[in-house]
């Protein structure tokens, strides 16, 4: 069988171990447009910053790739899919055909009008980007993060930690507001507030002014101030890579629509991995896309089952993590914009705490901070389908 892989990142590479682990000996080539194998990301934005000695290495080395008998690709980017005969094509003018093949290109970081990366603009998505923020911030830089989320949260807590004075700049009331919910993202807001970090919410960027060579720049806002930086860090979420899947019948709004086996609908042979993957989630009863770490890895391994004949489905409980303010902000399932939340150890206050969020004795969501192991009771519950009333319960009796 000749399985060809798109997407050198954690999903594509993860996918291809499984597949050797499970003892398949397909003939396997992994495409990837990055010139080597990517990095692990997420510490990309947590202690890579701020540790001096941090290196990013590649998730696998050249005698990594030999070892799982992988043709590699690398340094090209796929640039169309024909399924009718099955091949894929590359930069390089290759066509390659498969049997299977998996679509793990990921998602890219998405860009502003009049933001795009050059020097004094930066994204994070690779570890060069990364080193580059990493230098502004050693100067104690003046920083500005476009964007609230999850990865603008954690370049804001660490710049704060290094000493730099950080602005972030979010549309919407509160940071991570769309992972949290109204309020536990006000929460969580308020810790930001605390640590000195100058948050400028409800409003948007409506340009950039800059001097000579990017210097003396400034972020002008809708509501017509504006915020000089030295340096201006776009994190403004992410969009899936599918562009090169125009035209191939796949069904890629907003990433590649798959089965509850991550198989793409609609067309027999392909599949999909990680950010890119769209799929009809049992749990949810709908499709859901999820840009988290573990959503990546659980993917690779049940591609590889159904590569394999084993017909798994993907039901996982929905984890993500974020390093911040000192702690570890852990969210399980899905906190839904109307859920009321219950605070079962601590409060929003506290130096610790674990909420449960849910609706009409519903349990959608656990939620901690700094309380990694507090919560998984809670975890338990969720992952067994127990209703709100129940985590209630337990949370009483542990009291």
């Amino acid at each position: 069988m000749r399985v060809v892989v798109v997407g050198a990142s954690l999903a594509g590479v993860r996918t291809i171990q499984a597949l050797r682990r499970l003892g398949c000996d397909a003939q396997v080539t992994l495409i990837g447009r990055e010139p080597g194998i990517a990095c692990d990301r997420p510490p990309l934005s947590k202690g890579f910053l701020s540790d001096p000695d941090a290196t990013a290495r590649p998730l696998l080395g050249p005698e990594d790739l030999a070892k799982l008998e992988v043709t590699p690709l690398l340094g090209r980017s796929a640039t169309d899919l024909a399924p009718a005969g099955q091949t894929v094509g590359t930069e390089g003018g290759e066509r390659i055909g498969y049997d299977a093949l998996v679509i793990a290109t990921g998602s890219a970081p998405r860009l502003l009008p009049g933001l795009e990366p050059r020097p004094g603009v930066q994204v994070l998505r690779t570890a060069a980007d990364a080193a580059r923020i990493k230098v502004a911030l050693s100067a104690r830089a003046r920083v500005v993060v476009v964007g609230g989320g999850f990865i603008g949260a954690e370049i804001a807590s660490t710049g704060r930690g290094m000493g730099c004075a950080v602005t972030v700049i979010e549309p919407l009331p509160a940071l991570m507001i769309r992972g949290l919910g109204p309020a536990l993202s006000q929460a969580m807001t308020r810790r930001h507030l605390l640590t000195g970090t100058d948050l400028r919410l409800g409003v948007g960027v409506a340009g950039l002014e800059a001097g000579a060579a990017g210097q003396d720049q400034a972020v002008r806002l809708s509501d017509g101030s504006t915020v000089p930086a030295d340096l201006i860090v776009v994190a403004a979420g992410a969009v899936p890579e599918t562009g090169w899947l125009r035209g191939s019948g796949l069904d890629a709004s907003d990433g590649v629509l798959c089965d509850g086996q991550l198989a793409a609908v609609g067309v027999p042979g392909v599949y999909a991995a990680g950010d890119v993957a769209r799929w009809h989630h049992p749990r949810y009863a709908e499709p859901v896309r999820m840009e988290h770490w573990t959503s990546a890895i659980e993917h690779a391994g049940v591609v590889a089952a159904n590569l394999c004949g084993q017909g798994r489905t993907h039901d996982s409980l929905p984890y993500v993590w974020s390093d911040q303010l000192g702690g570890r902000l852990q969210i399980f399932g899905r906190v839904q914009p109307d859920d009321d939340v219950h605070y079962v150890l601590g409060d929003e206050s506290s130096d610790a705490f674990v909420a449960i969020t849910g609706r009409a004795d519903r349990l959608n969501a656990v939620v901690g901070f700094a309380a990694v192991r507090e919560l998984l009771p809670y975890r338990k519950l969720l992952l067994d389908g127990a209703p709100l009333s129940a985590a209630l319960g337990l949370a009483g009796t542990s009291a």
